[in-house]
Formats: structure tokens, C-alpha cells, sequence
């Protein structure tokens, strides 16, 4: 049965979608200028949006979701370098999850995972370091600081203060933007927006989920990267430099001429002059300490290890993140245990060019931010009510169609029956003929649910003057059964059946006002009765997009029950 996607993994999708737009906007604006810190702004950027949003949508587990959505939407843009920021979005909005978990939507929560979560950059960063040239990389910080110490005749220890120093900074950048982002979501509580603004009306680029260009992938050339990072690390682990320096270059030569990620990576003059910078930092500090060492031996091939190392993994990470854009790797991660999440990226996909023209340049956001982001907030509960509000392009509305007296109830009875027996529970009303000497003389309403009976029509005229064709219309059964249907919307039945929607219901009588109601409810699966005569104008009336109409006389009613049973909207799950 179709997937539906749940009103949570629906607001995770927006929020995630937020912070993708503003990762791709002000993301792009702040690397090209190379304004210091741009990643703690993003985070910050993030933060706010998280805890801002969540005074508006208290769901637990919001923020890991978007954090995913995000990351996701991250691998949209054609950059080579994606684990990275991929694994920093993630760990954010884990950290504020865990934070608010613990201590709750308070002040301390926001406070501390926003925090942890700026944090997250100094972290990843160190642990960057270390990944790209090893453990020698913590050798050469200490033997430069040592060497600064000395020089300086400082007589403490001060191989921590840099990052005590650093640490402070950024948590003060994560209190700050936590204080934005608890300042924002009071605006939005005490001052709900109705109409949104838009910040920007300018062309807005289109978002490619493509590399850049025509590639053919390989499910084989990922597992060969794979053993050719693997093999690399134990060359320079296991071998001598002539050996692991001449096979390396050999796997950089293959990895630039089949990927032109690759390429770039190495094409960048910043690559070559840190190369350069790392190869001689390392030589000083390594060789002032090692008396009776040459230099070549211990300084600059250490150095010139180090940057190797660092090539195969932001090469190699490179060449997997573009294999990884393959559809059939794609397609498998989104059969895993998140089945939300691919219904959840398309959503997002959906809004994202929205969200991205109502990103503000930079210079608005850095003077009034709170202003800024509440309207951008305000964005986002605009858009969750449209998604709820698209009733009828979720729901799903079956027809029974044939001529009077040809079974369409018999039919539906049918289908009642069989749908009991597979679990589907089922509600609504049918209208039961009264037959008398073998001639019908009137209609009762049958409540699906409890077998109860009234009175609905009547050939004699008892039921009041109101009559249709060659009946009148008794009052009471017409009220009794729009309750039934009224009380049937805010109960959770998988399908609700309405017998003999025609002529009444075309002016505005019988169960209009009840349809009204079930079709603004766009988690309500509808099966419907009509004579072949008025089904287009009962869709028309409704506008009931994509109704699955059957024909009873020539359908048989248990090809129709697995059908309808294929194609209902059930339940939210998580």
C-alpha cells in the first residue's frame, strides 16, 4: 500500500530545506569572498532556524530530521566535497537534539546544544587535520608551541591555550546564535505572521541534482576506489617512500584522468602552497629536536608523507562522493530503514527554489537578524499549511459506477465484507432498498458500522412533501446520516463509503454539507456510489483529481478491493 508521508517528516522537510537555502545562498557568497569564519556563520545560520522553528513545532525529533533533509540537500550542489559538510550538518543538529532532550525546550537546552553544536567545527576540524596527515600532525602543533615557548621564555605549559582560546570563541558564537534563534521564536509566538513578505524577487538559479556533467558511474569503480584508499594507507604505513610515493601517484594519475573532480582538487594553486607550507613546518619542527637526524629523513619526508596522505583522502573522498551520485546507489539507500525520508527529499526538492528566494543577502540579515529570520520562519508555517492543505492531491477518492438498479450497493456490500477480512476498517453509510410484493417501495440508511437503520425514502409520501423522482424524502434519515459522516472525520477509518451520491448532492442537499467536510481531510480515503449519468458532474463538483472510477458490471469486486486496498492513503507513520 502507498507510503504517507507523516505531518513531522512534513515540517522536518521544510526546516531542512531552510537551512539547505541558506547553505546554498549565503554558503556560496561567504566561500567566494573568503570571509573568515563563514562556517560558523552557516552553523549559526542553522542554530537559528532549528530553535526558532521549534516555538512553533514542539515534534520531538524535529531537528535531527532536517539535519538529514539538509545534508541530503547538500549533495544537490555539484561540489566535490561532500562527506564533510554532510557529517557537520548531521552532528549539529544531532547535538541540539540531544541537548534539548536532556534539559528540555528551555533556555539551558537551547543555550548548551547551541553549543555543543558550534562547537562541532572545532571538533571536526582537529579531527580533520588528524584524518588527512596522521597522528605526526599532533607532534608538529607540539613541537612548534614548545618552540614558541621557549623563544619567548613563557615558563607555563601552552600547547593548550590555542584551543582553549578557540574554544571559548566558538562557544560564545553558539550562545549568541542560540540567543537569535530563542529571541526569534518568542516574536513568532507572540506575533504569529499571516502574510509573508517575499525578501527577494530577483531570478532564482535552478537547483541541479546532476554532477556538472555527462559521467558513466560504476557500481565496480566504487568498490575499486575503495581498495585503492585502502591499499594507499597500507602502502604508507608498510613501505618505503620510493615505493608508496611512486604506486600513490600512479592511483592520483587514474582517479584525475577518469574523474575531473578529481582534477580540479589538484588544480587549485591553494592545494599546492599549503603542500608546501605543511612540507617545511614539518621539517623545522620535527628536525630542531632530533639531533644526529638529517634533514631529508626525518623533516621533509615526513612532511611529504603527511601531504600524500592528505591527497588519498580528500581524492579519494572526492571520487566516492561522485560515484555515489549513481541512481542505482541512490535508489538502494532510499529502500533502507528511513522510509520517510525519500518522500521527504522530494517535498523538500519541491520547495526548495521557493525557500531559496526567500533568503536575504547578507548585509539585511547582519542588521536586524531577528526581523529577518522571523520572516523567513514565517516562510515556513505558510508553506506547511499549503502542504496540509492539498487534501486532494493526497487523498484518494474511488468511485462506483452504474445504471439504476444494476448492484452498485450489493457491490459495495461486497467490498465491505472482504475489506473486513484483510483489517481495513471500514465506516459510512449504505442505502438498503425496501422491497415490498417485489416492488421497492422506499430506501433506509444503514449505518456500516453498527447495522443500525432510519428511514431515508418512502414511495407513500409519509416521510414530508420534499420529494426526488418518484420519492419523498424523509428528513430525519438525511440528518442521521450526515452525522454519521461528520463523526467519521475526526476518527482514524482507513475508508469511509457513502452510498448514492447524485441528483441531492449535485443541489447542494443530501450529503453535501458532510462531503464538503471529508474532502478538506486529507487524510480520508473516500469510496462513492454514483449513477453513470452524473459521475462527471460529481467530479467536477468536487474537483476530485485523479479518482480511480469502476464500473461494477464489468469489474470484478475483488479485482476492485486490491486495487482501491493498492491505492489508499494509510495512517502516518513515523
Amino acid at each position: 500500500m502507498e507510503h504517507k508521508l507523516s505531518e513531522k517528516w512534513i515540517k522536518a522537510s521544510i526546516a531542512g530545506t531552510i537551512w539547505a537555502a541558506s547553505e546554498i545562498v549565503l554558503g556560496s557568497f561567504l566561500h567566494n569572498l573568503k570571509v573568515p569564519f563563514s562556517g560558523n556563520i552557516l552553523t549559526a545560520i542553522g542554530i537559528i532556524i532549528l530553535i526558532s522553528i521549534s516555538y512553533i513545532w514542539t515534534d520531538r525529533g524535529l531537528f535531527w530530521r532536517a539535519g538529514l533533509i539538509c545534508a541530503v540537500l547538500k549533495t544537490m550542489s555539484p561540489s566535490a566535497v561532500i562527506f564533510g559538510p554532510m557529517i557537520a550538518i548531521i552532528a549539529e543538529s544531532l547535538l541540539l537534539e540531544l541537548s534539548v532532550t536532556m534539559f528540555g525546550r528551555t533556555l539551558a537546552g537551547y543555550l548548551i546544544g547551541s553549543m555543543l553544536a558550534m562547537l562541532w567545527n572545532l571538533i571536526q576540524k582537529v579531527m580533520n587535520f588528524i584524518i588527512f596527515y596522521g597522528s605526526n600532525i599532533i607532534e608538529v602543533y607540539t613541537n612548534l608551541l614548545k618552540y614558541a615557548q621557549k623563544q619567548l621564555d613563557i615558563q607555563t605549559d601552552i600547547v593548550w591555550v590555542p584551543i582553549i582560546i578557540l574554544f571559548i570563541v566558538y562557544a560564545l558564537f553558539g550562545i549568541t546564535a542560540g540567543i537569535i534563534g530563542i529571541k526569534t521564536g518568542r516574536k513568532m509566538q507572540s506575533q504569529p505572521a499571516s502574510v509573508l513578505t517575499a525578501l527577494r524577487s530577483g531570478p532564482v538559479s535552478q537547483v541541479s541534482s546532476s554532477t556538472g556533467h555527462t559521467f558513466k558511474y560504476s557500481v565496480v569503480w566504487l568498490f575499486i576506489n575503495v581498495l585503492l584508499i585502502i591499499g594507499s594507507f597500507i602502502l604508507l604505513n608498510k613501505t618505503p617512500w620510493f615505493i608508496w610515493s611512486s604506486l600513490i601517484s600512479v592511483v592520483i594519475i587514474i582517479w584525475s584522468v577518469r574523474y575531473k573532480r578529481a582534477l580540479k582538487q589538484l588544480s587549485k594553486p591553494g592545494f599546492w602552497i599549503f603542500f608546501v607550507i605543511i612540507t617545511l613546518i614539518t621539517a623545522f619542527a620535527l628536525t630542531d629536536t632530533a639531533a644526529g637526524e638529517s634533514l631529508i629523513d626525518k623533516g621533509l619526508l615526513t612532511g611529504i608523507q603527511m601531504n600524500f596522505r592528505a591527497v588519498v583522502i580528500i581524492l579519494g573522498f572526492s571520487v566516492l562522493g561522485t560515484e555515489l551520485y549513481n541512481p542505482v546507489v541512490r535508489n538502494f539507500f532510499l529502500k533502507t530503514s528511513f522510509r520517510n525520508l525519500p518522500l521527504a527529499i522530494e517535498l523538500s526538492v519541491e520547495s526548495l527554489p521557493g525557500f531559496i528566494a526567500s533568503i536575504p543577502d547578507f548585509k539585511s540579515l547582519v542588521r536586524n537578524p531577528v526581523s529577518i529570520f522571523y520572516q523567513v520562519i514565517s516562510h515556513a508555517e505558510k508553506r506547511f499549511s499549503e502542504i496540509k492543505n492539498k487534501g486532494a492531491d493526497n487523498q484518494r477518492v474511488f468511485i462506483l459506477t452504474a445504471s439504476i438498479g444494476e448492484g452498485k450497493t450489493t457491490y459495495a456490500k461486497k467490498l465491505i465484507d472482504l475489506f473486513r477480512n484483510k483489517g481495513t476498517s471500514v465506516g459510512g453509510i449504505i442505502s438498503e432498498r425496501v422491497m415490498m410484493n417485489s416492488q421497492t417501495t422506499g430506501y433506509d440508511l444503514v449505518n456500516i458500522e453498527t447495522g443500525e437503520s432510519a428511514i431515508l425514502l418512502r414511495h407513500d409520501g409519509k416521510c414530508g412533501s420534499e420529494r426526488i423522482g418518484r420519492y419523498t424524502i424523509c428528513k430525519g434519515g438525511i440528518e442521521r446520516g450526515n452525522e454519521i459522516l461528520r463523526s467519521l472525520a475526526s476518527r482514524k477509518i482507513q475508508l469511509i463509503i457513502i452510498d448514492e451520491v447524485g441528483l441531492l448532492e449535485l443541489q447542494d442537499k443530501g450529503w453535501t454539507e458532510s462531503i464538503n467536510q471529508l474532502m478538506a481531510e486529507s487524510s480520508v480515503n473516500l469510496l462513492i456510489t454514483v449513477r453513470t449519468d452524473y459521475v462527471d458532474a460529481v467530479i467536477k463538483k468536487w474537483d476530485i483529481r485523479n479518482a480511480v472510477t469502476f464500473d461494477v458490471r464489468k469489474t470484478e469486486y475483488t479485482d476492485t478491493a486490491i486495487s482501491i486496498l493498492n491505492n489508499m492513503s494509510i495512517g502516518n507513520h513515523e
